[in-house]
């Protein structure tokens, strides 16, 4: 299983970013294969509108199965977002990322859809 976490550094003790258009990192856990990546989200920074709708396709373009977030998506992102397989999980605010996926795994996250 392939899971992005919205988060705002590189490794297992950063904190997760509680947006999903504006978060600083997508970070990626392939449980398969025991490995953790960084993805910088910096372009949205810039953008007025439309941050995302970017980010949900760069998500996307990393076929992820599970997303894991602290508020969730806004409703264009998510419109992008229910088109394909993936489930969104929401309630990580104030957590690390490996908070965040403990919490995943022990079913303490909200399903968004």
């Amino acid at each position: 299983m392939k899971i992005v976490f919205t988060a705002k550094g590189e490794n297992w003790d950063s904190p997760m970013d509680a947006r999903f258009g504006r978060m600083e990192m997508l970070v990626v856990y392939d449980e398969e294969n025991n490995k953790l990546e960084s993805v910088s989200n910096n372009e949205t920074d810039a953008m007025e509108h439309g941050a995302g709708l970017q980010t949900a396709k760069k998500v996307l373009d990393l076929n992820p199965d599970v997303i894991i977030t602290g508020n969730g998506a806004g409703q264009k992102a998510l419109d992008i977002l229910k088109k394909s397989n993936v489930k969104m999980y929401i309630g990580a605010n104030d957590m690390s990322i490996k908070e965040a996926y403990e919490a995943f795994k022990n079913n303490k996250l909200q399903l968004q859809f």
